[in-house]
């Protein structure tokens, strides 16, 4: 049996994804003809073309796991995150096509469809990589995390593009911090620290809360609760905390807002946290 411990408490998001999935269409039908051209913070995306990637998402996910229908790969040399580009820009690219109303009838019916595939898998079973996680597999409720927080982050961009209010009470908010934060442990890997050292972040504001991550024999372990003698510590609000791990911001934009204390090294070294499949040649 596969040991995950490591990265915390099992969470189980699937209760909220019809709530975010009517959400998410709701504000796709509120959109008049300038708002759906806007641009996002997407490279060369506009709202349309976010909405379209997130139809392309849900296409994928059903085809590959539960149709068992997988036909594209990396090409020979071709980094994952750019093959991840490339075909999320084709996609993109084909789907220009398509009027907003027949995108969000699409949506409307494949997101029925994703949100009853989400229903059906065993929370425990060993999926694959997420790999912001780790390149270990890893089990089926940090795949199903993931994905929420990719459709919750798609519909902020679209709302921070158009102005509106987005999903950010804590009853949403609060699941998208906890997943993101899985990412700590193996931001961490690499920074040199003695057994029983530990970094905790502490995210304030809606859906915040304490992430504790402790150096182990072999490898960071993330526990969710405070330590009252952490070697460093980061302080971060919820909305930094979010565009930072998604690269709304960079790192050191992230730092003109955070409070550090201990090891200053080591809070460094979480501030480099990612929580999606990143590019740095296109963020």
């Amino acid at each position: 049996m596969t040991d995950n411990s490591w990265l915390g408490p099992a969470i189980d998001v699937r209760p909220l994804l019809a709530e975010q999935q009517a959400a998410f269409i709701d504000l796709l039908r509120q959109l008049d003809t300038d708002e759906w051209a806007q641009q996002t913070i997407c490279p060369g995306w506009n709202v349309k073309d976010v909405a379209a990637h997130v139809l392309g998402d849900h296409v994928g996910r059903l085809s590959i796991h539960r149709d068992g229908f997988r036909v594209l790969h990396p090409r020979d040399g071709e980094a994952f995150p750019n093959f991840l580009d490339r075909i999320n820009d084709e996609w993109v690219n084909a789907a220009r096509r398509i009027s907003p109303p027949v995108l969000i009838e699409l949506l409307s019916t494949i997101a029925d469809e994703i949100v009853q595939f989400w229903q059906s898998v065993d929370l425990n079973a060993i999926s694959g990589s997420v790999r912001w996680a780790g390149p270990e597999a890893h089990p089926f409720w940090l795949d199903v995390a993931r994905e929420y927080t990719e459709y919750w982050t798609h519909q902020q961009q679209i709302c921070d593009a158009t102005g509106r209010p987005g999903l950010t009470d804590p009853h949403y908010l609060g699941p998208v911090i906890d997943t993101f934060l899985r990412a700590l442990p193996h931001t961490l890997r690499d920074a040199s620290a003695p057994e029983g050292t530990i970094v905790q972040v502490t995210v304030t504001g809606p859906g915040g809360g304490h992430w504790t991550c402790a150096r182990g024999p072999d490898r960071w372990r993330l526990q969710h609760q405070p330590h009252p003698h952490p070697t460093a510590k980061l302080e971060l609000d919820t909305d930094t905390t979010w565009r930072l791990c998604t690269r709304g911001i960079t790192p050191e934009q992230a730092a003109e807002h955070a409070r550090s204390y201990g090891d200053q090294h080591l809070a460094t070294a979480a501030l480099q946290i990612v929580s999606i499949i990143w590019s740095p040649q296109n963020p």
